[in-house]
């Protein structure tokens, strides 16, 4: 059990050295990693509620009683999206201690080499590249046994992993599906390749899940980083308070700063201020970051000016350049009484294995509903690159990912009432479309404007229509022979043709809900980018961005991992300025 504040009157001190706003994937990184040296002090604000004693966080078969909607969540939603029929889709973000990895898939995979290499030619700082990034991937993660404790020999190569916090395991409950996917790739003629571990560098191919699950219990950055150091004097954590604004305090080497930070319990709620002496440290995410900025009056003047803030720093950069990755479930009918379809249909069947969980660990609960995934890119010769750049990092990731759920899992149409299913969900990876956060008002307690522009990019729709029928081929290999029965769904429903494949993504696509780069990295005075290398808001002294705003370009995998890294070199950066 540990202690957090709730009130502002509760806080012992009202000056800190740090105040880090956002105690999800990356603050607590930052909080615990700053916290080290036990003469500096820091105050964490989070905005969502503790992560403790709540069933669908601690549990990773409960993941999807988070999404999209429900009390841990943010609950946004996003504009009508013009290449999605107008419709508009539901945006999932924590709003707990943890953030994102309280109630995400869970699947760590720290991309591709040359994914952290494209940051560094992006920012033109060397110290991005993964020469330099290797020893946090090291630093931060771990590989640890299965719950259930069967041999991974073949599943995993231990030699690539680190002696971090964050605990790795592979799926801890027997599926059916882990070794139909390996005949998959190993059969004779197979086109489909096996990757042995997803961390080592290269991540083309199918391979095992490496989620993070320790002892069939979720493991986010609440228990892995903020747990242990909640002990500690110099550390304090305010829980239930959002950030409303930051405040002009100074103007340091001809620069404004803001070194007071505004925060309430709700929108009646009195404000409180505290104030940092060294540095502000937004790790508030892909949306809440942009939107303090604007708030304080750091953004793009002429729209700010328009709805009545207050404009202090005129950064344009600031809520645009937003990157997501478009996600679309391809059903399949299957002959099986193995898959998980009754646990998500039938809450008695869910109970019982929670039960089970609760008594001993073990069970369908222990494991994310993915259990096997693989990226692929697209070929060389594709004509698509005739008229686009190429928006992925290049050798070892991919355009596209494939991501296997022993379940029918509902993003757009519900399960129907009986029988067994096989979802393989179709990601892109690596997209062209981009979109912006936007104030809606000056009233912080007021969602913003969220437009990923999903699927605007005729090369992202060219990408997921190649990700369907890349779905369709793997199935139709040999080793499913005797398991699928049959295509279902709106995309299931639809033949090869590529102008209705089209027709169908829009009505199916979603978001696989990565928001990243709203405050993105450039070069120092480029006018491209929110942010410097060394995380510091242009135009501004004594703040900086840690969180997946900052990122150059979204990672082309689940990015979790590649912000847990943000996070750590983001905090030995502050460590370095200031001699801690």
């Amino acid at each position: 059990m540990v202690t957090f504040f709730t009130d502002a009157s509760q806080l012992p001190a009202t000056v800190y050295d740090f105040i880090v706003v956002g105690a999800g994937n990356a603050g607590n990184v930052v909080a615990a990693r700053l916290t080290e040296d036990w003469k500096t002090t820091v105050l964490l604000i989070e905005a969502g509620i503790s992560h403790e004693g709540i069933d669908s966080v601690a549990v990773p078969g409960l993941v999807l009683d988070n999404l999209p909607f429900s009390p841990v969540m943010w609950n946004y939603t996003t504009v009508p999206q013009a290449a999605l029929d107008n419709r508009p889709i539901p945006y999932a973000k924590g709003r707990v201690v943890g953030g994102s990895s309280s109630v995400n898939f869970m699947e760590y995979t720290r991309s591709s080499n040359t994914e952290y290499d494209r940051w560094a030619n992006l920012t033109g700082d060397a110290g991005w590249s993964w020469k330099n990034m290797e020893q946090y991937y090291l630093k931060n993660s771990r590989l640890v046994p299965p719950q259930d404790g069967h041999n991974t020999t073949g599943d995993v190569d231990p030699s690539v992993h680190g002696y971090g916090p964050v605990p790795l395991s592979l799926v801890g409950t027997p599926n059916p599906l882990d070794a139909r996917m390996r005949a998959a790739t190993q059969a004779p003629g197979a086109e489909f390749p096996f990757q042995l571990d997803m961390n080592g560098g290269d991540m083309i191919g199918f391979g095992i899940v490496q989620s993070t699950i320790l002892n069939g219990e979720r493991m986010h950055s609440g228990k892995a980083f903020l747990e242990p150091a909640m002990s500690r004097p110099n550390l304090h954590v305010l829980i239930e308070n959002t950030v409303t604004r930051l405040i002009q305090t100074k103007t340091t080497n001809g620069l404004p700063s803001f070194m007071k930070v505004e925060f309430a319990r709700d929108a009646l709620s009195a404000r409180s201020v505290v104030t940092a002496t060294k540095e502000v440290v937004l790790s508030a995410g892909s949306i809440g970051t942009p939107q303090i900025l604007m708030l304080s009056g750091i953004g793009d003047r002429e729209e700010l000016t328009a709805i009545g803030v207050n404009v202090t720093v005129d950064n344009p950069a600031v809520g645009k350049h937003l990157k997501d990755h478009p996600i679309m479930a391809n059903y399949f009918q299957v002959n099986s009484n193995e898959t998980y379809d009754d646990i998500f249909r039938d809450r008695d069947v869910s109970n019982t294995f929670l039960a089970q969980w609760k008594q001993n660990r073990t069970g369908p609960m222990v494991a994310s509903p993915s259990t096997g995934l693989g990226f692929f890119r697209l070929p060389d010769n594709d004509t698509i690159f005739e008229r686009f750049a190429d928006p992925s990092p290049g050798e070892g990731a991919g355009h596209i990912e494939l991501i296997l759920s022993n379940q029918w899992t509902p993003e757009v149409q519900i399960p129907p009432a009986t029988g067994s299913f096989l979802t393989v969900h179709a990601v892109v990876v690596s997209p062209a479309s981009e979109g912006t956060v936007r104030l809606n008002s000056t009233n912080p307690f007021e969602f913003p404007l969220l437009d990923p522009q999903l699927l605007s990019s005729e090369f992202d729709q060219h990408t997921i229509i190649h990700a369907a029928r890349l779905a369709r081929q793997f199935v139709s290999s040999s080793p499913w022979a005797d398991f699928v029965e049959s295509r279902t769904g709106i995309i299931g429903d639809t033949d090869d043709d590529e102008a209705d494949l089209l027709a169908a993504a829009r009505q199916a696509t979603v978001t696989i809900w990565h928001p990243m780069c709203t405050a993105r990295m450039a070069p120092k005075g480029s006018t491209d980018g929110a942010i410097d290398p060394d995380l510091l808001v242009k135009g501004v002294s004594g703040l900086r961005v840690i969180d997946g705003a900052a990122l150059p370009a979204i990672p082309a995998t689940h990015p979790m991992a590649a912000i847990y890294l943000l996070a750590e070199r983001g905090s030995d950066l502050i460590k370095q300025k200031w001699k801690l």
